[in-house]
């Protein structure tokens, strides 16, 4: 079984994490089966968020009663802005977690780094909670640049969770450098770059050359788990088939493409963002049927109506313009939609 020790943290990770954001849309019979199926092949790292609606419960349920906690890591995450709301949210998240204790907490992608002393008491609140043995380990999650490589200097977070794919660049493998070098964990989100990688034994296989790289894969579907869990005994290894795949995909992806993070939500008029922003790739890297229906094609013609407010471009970690990405995607859209240009 291939393993990953998160950094200074000591956890021994099966390579395949279990993202728990997808499991929002299961019901929860759906999703207590996928979590415990997970479980009994082996796959140990479960990642969620206060702000993932059900998803914490979900992951209580699956595992609250089967005398199984010390055998399974438990991350979620507070994207509480003051200390009152960072203590509401851990009680929160304990309580639907049917546990005593979060292995990995981390500040949900926040606007600043916070350090001791800084005069918002948020860092104070998880030490507290630390000496507590509420929570064990303190991360953060964040989509910017600038902001995690402040983190990894500062020296006070013990893990890093941060978008990761054969899609990134030299900037994101710094940041892997960097957390191997202060020995802090770094996971890797959004493996799958939001849908657009369709290879998951290239993924597989490109992230683990990263060696210490944890990647949680979001799960929905029983044949999305089925296909992790085959790597556990199998673990996809690099292969001249596989990098080439790997060089396709650069080509076609590599750029200023939507992510997928969904950070510039919600839209003021409406617009379903993260996927009308990557039609172009979407439609052409899955069947194209469900994307051409009547109901999508009313969800593209939502573009007509952007007032370029600009709160989408200023809420974007990539620093996209996000309604000219848009525009683009909708010509592109109307033009297949017309025959001019043909997909699958």
């Amino acid at each position: 079984m291939d393993t990953i020790t998160l950094g200074s943290t000591g956890i021994v990770a099966q390579r395949n994490g279990f993202g728990a954001l997808p499991i929002q849309r299961d019901d929860k019979d759906t999703a207590v089966r996928l979590l415990r199926k997970a479980y009994a092949h082996g796959i140990n790292y479960y990642d969620t968020a206060r702000i993932y609606t059900d998803s914490e419960e979900k992951i209580g349920l699956a595992f609250g009663d089967m005398g199984v906690r010390d055998k399974i890591c438990i991350a979620t995450k507070t994207h509480a802005k003051d200390v009152e709301d960072f203590w509401s949210h851990l009680e929160t998240s304990l309580k639907l977690l049917r546990t005593d204790y979060i292995d990995v907490y981390q500040f949900h992608n926040p606007k600043q780094i916070y350090r001791p002393g800084d005069g918002t008491g948020m860092y104070e609140a998880a030490l507290e909670a630390k000496e507590k043995g509420l929570i064990r380990h303190i991360g953060m999650t964040n989509h910017s640049l600038a902001l995690a490589a402040e983190c990894i200097a500062s020296g006070l977070y013990e893990t890093l969770q941060f978008p990761f794919s054969y899609l990134s660049g030299e900037q994101e493998m710094e940041l892997v450098r960097g957390c191997r070098e202060k020995n802090m964990g770094f996971i890797a989100m959004k493996g799958l770059s939001g849908g657009l990688i369709t290879n998951s034994a290239a993924a597989y296989a490109a992230i683990a050359e990263a060696e210490t790289v944890l990647p949680i894969w979001g799960v929905q579907r029983e044949s999305e788990l089925d296909e992790f869990i085959g790597y556990i005994d199998n673990p996809p290894v690099m292969t001249p088939e596989l990098r080439a795949v790997i060089e396709r995909d650069r080509k076609e992806l590599t750029g200023d493409f939507c992510r997928a993070c969904g950070y510039c939500m919600p839209c003021t008029v409406g617009i379903n963002i993260p996927t009308a922003a990557r039609m172009s790739q979407l439609i052409r890297r899955s069947p194209s049927a469900p994307l051409l229906s009547e109901q999508m094609q009313a969800e593209m013609r939502k573009i007509e109506d952007c007032v370029e407010c600009g709160k989408c471009s200023a809420h974007c970690p990539y620093g996209l313009d996000t309604p000219k990405l848009l525009r683009k995607c909708y010509e592109d859209y109307k033009k297949i939609l017309s025959g001019e240009i043909s997909v699958n």
